[in-house]
C-alpha cells in the first residue's frame, strides 16, 4: 500500500492540464460493446477505475489497441459471453463501479448481461434499481442471486421501446438505458434524464455510430431503435472534477495556476460556485487564471445577509463529486458557509480528519456541515491521515499541501482510481509531494 508524504506550506505555480473526464471515460469504454466495428477514443485518463474496465472489456474478448497516451482503439466482435458466468469476471466486475455499465449494451446486442454487484466509493447507499427498471420497461426478465449478489437481465428475442419516467437523474442509470435503447424495437422516450456533459457526450458519440437520440443536453429523451450501430472516433472531455480540484488547490495554497484547456462550455456552475466563497478566476480563451490569493478570499453571503449555502443537486445543478473539495477549501475562507450534501449519506465522515488538523467544521448530521473558516490566520496542521475514497482523498490531499508540516496520507490507491499521475504533475508546479 502506498503513501504520499506531503511537505505543507508552500505556494505553488505553473500551468496544469486537466486529464480526460473519468466520468464520461467509463460509459464511452462500456458503448463499444454496442459494435463489431472499430472504435477509436482519444484522451481516456490513466487511472484504475478506467483501466480496470478496460481490461475487464479484454478479457470478454474485445480487441484492445493502444495507440498512443491516452488513445485507444477498440473492436468488439468477437465478444465472448461465457466469461460472464465465471467466477474470474465476479471478481473482476465486483471491484469497480463503472463495470455496471456493460449491461445495457451487452442486454441490447447478445440478448442478456449480467453483472456482479459493482464496488467503488463507500460514500453511503448507491442503489441500482433505476437501470434494472428501465431494462424491465424495455422488456427485460431480471433476476438476482441473493447469495453471491449477482445480478441478470435476459431477453432472448430482443428489447422493445417503451415510455418511461425515472424515478431519479442518475447519471449511470440513464446511460444504460439509452446504451440498451439505440438497439431496441420501436421509439423509447426517457423522462427526469440526466443531462450531464458527460452523458450528453455519450449521446453524440452514439449518433455519430449511427443512432437516432433526440433531446440531448435536456431531462427528455426520445430514442429510435436502429438495427445496427458502426465505428466512430470521439474524444473525451477534460474532467470537470479534476478541473474544480485544481481550482480549489490555487486558492487554498495561495497559488497563481492556470489550468489549460477546460473546455469552459461544460463546467456549469462550477467557476462561480468557487466565486462565492470569493475565490477570483479568470478566463483566458479556454484556461482558467487563478492569481495567488495572498490576502485570502472571502465568502458571500446569501442577498437577505444569510450564511452562504453550498448543496449538490442533478445537472445543471452543482456536482456532489464537488463538495468535498468546497468544505475543505472553506475552512480557511473568511466567513461561514453551510454545506449540504444531499445526495450520499457518508460522504462528510472525512472531516474528522479535517478537524484534527485544526479545522471549525461543525457536523450537523450525515447531510449537512458547517464551516467557520480561518481566513488563514490559523494555519492547518499536518497530520497522518488515511484516504476513505476518490474525493475525500484529494481534498486531504489539499489540505496537506496547505498545512504546515509533513502530512502522510495512507491509502493513495483511491486517490490514483481518479487522478492521473498526480504526484508527478504537483511536483511540476512546484509541491513539495513524494510517493512511497
Amino acid at each position: 500500500m502506498g503513501v504520499f508524504k506531503i511537505e505543507g506550506g508552500i505556494s505553488l505555480k505553473g500551468e496544469i492540464t486537466p486529464q480526460g473526464a473519468k466520468n464520461e471515460a467509463l460509459q464511452i469504454v462500456c458503448a463499444v460493446l454496442l459494435t463489431p466495428k472499430k472504435v477509436i477514443i482519444t484522451n481516456i485518463p490513466d487511472i484504475i477505475d478506467v483501466n480496470k474496465l478496460i481490461t475487464l472489456l479484454g478479457n470478454l474478448g474485445v480487441k484492445i489497441e493502444k495507440t498512443g497516451h491516452g488513445s485507444y482503439t477498440f473492436q468488439a466482435d468477437e465478444v465472448n459471453m461465457n466469461y460472464l458466468e465465471t467466477e474470474a469476471f465476479k471478481k473482476e466486475g465486483g471491484s469497480l463501479r463503472g463495470s455496471i455499465m456493460i449491461v445495457g449494451p451487452l442486454l441490447a446486442r447478445f440478448g442478456k448481461g449480467y453483472i456482479p454487484k459493482p464496488g467503488g466509493d463507500k460514500i453511503g447507499r448507491r442503489r441500482l434499481d433505476t437501470h434494472f427498471e428501465g431494462f424491465i420497461n424495455l422488456g427485460a426478465k431480471f433476476r438476482y442471486n441473493k447469495e453471491d449478489h449477482f445480478y441478470g437481465v435476459e431477453a432472448p428475442k430482443g428489447l422493445t421501446g417503451a415510455n418511461m419516467l425515472l424515478d431519479e437523474a442518475s447519471v449511470t442509470g440513464t446511460a444504460n438505458i439509452v446504451m440498451a435503447a439505440v438497439l431496441a424495437k420501436g421509439i423509447t422516450t426517457v423522462y427526469n434524464a440526466a443531462c450531464e456533459p458527460y452523458l450528453q457526450q455519450l449521446c453524440k458519440m452514439l449518433n455519430a455510430m449511427g443512432a437516432k437520440i433526440l433531446g440531448v443536453g435536456s431531462n427528455l429523451l426520445t430514442i429510435e431503435g436502429v438495427q445496427n450501430l458502426g465505428g466512430c472516433v470521439h474524444r473525451i472531455l477534460p474532467d470537470m472534477i479534476e478541473i474544480g480540484s485544481w481550482i480549489g488547490l490555487a486558492a487554498m495554497t495561495k497559488s497563481e495556476i492556470t489550468i489549460k484547456n477546460v473546455s469552459w462550455d461544460n463546467l456549469g456552475l462550477i467557476p462561480n460556485t468557487f466565486r462565492k466563497l470569493g475565490i477570483t478566476l479568470e478566463r483566458k480563451g479556454d484556461d482558467i487564471y487563478i492569481p495567488a490569493h495572498v490576502d485570502g478570499y472571502q465568502v458571500k453571503t446569501d442577498i437577505d445577509g444569510s450564511i452562504l449555502t453550498i448543496a449538490d443537486a442533478p445537472w445543471p445543478g452543482f456536482t456532489p463529486d464537488l463538495l468535498s473539495i468546497v468544505l475543505v477549501v472553506a475552512s480557511q475562507a473568511k466567513g461561514d458557509v453551510l454545506i449540504h450534501q444531499k445526495m450520499f449519506e457518508s460522504r462528510l465522515f472525512f472531516v474528522d480528519k479535517l478537524i484534527d488538523m485544526g479545522a471549525k467544521i461543525l457536523l450537523c448530521d450525515p447531510h449537512r456541515a458547517v464551516v467557520m473558516g480561518h481566513n488563514f490566520e490559523s494555519q492547518l496542521k499536518a497530520t497522518t491521515m488515511s484516504s476513505p475514497d476518490i474525493r475525500a482523498g484529494i481534498s486531504l490531499l489539499i489540505a496537506a499541501l496547505s498545512a504546515k508540516g509533513t502530512s502522510t496520507i495512507q491509502n493513495i490507491e483511491q486517490i490514483d482510481r481518479g487522478y492521473e499521475r498526480i504526484d508527478e504533475r504537483l511536483r511540476a508546479i512546484g509541491a513539495h509531494i513524494v510517493r512511497e
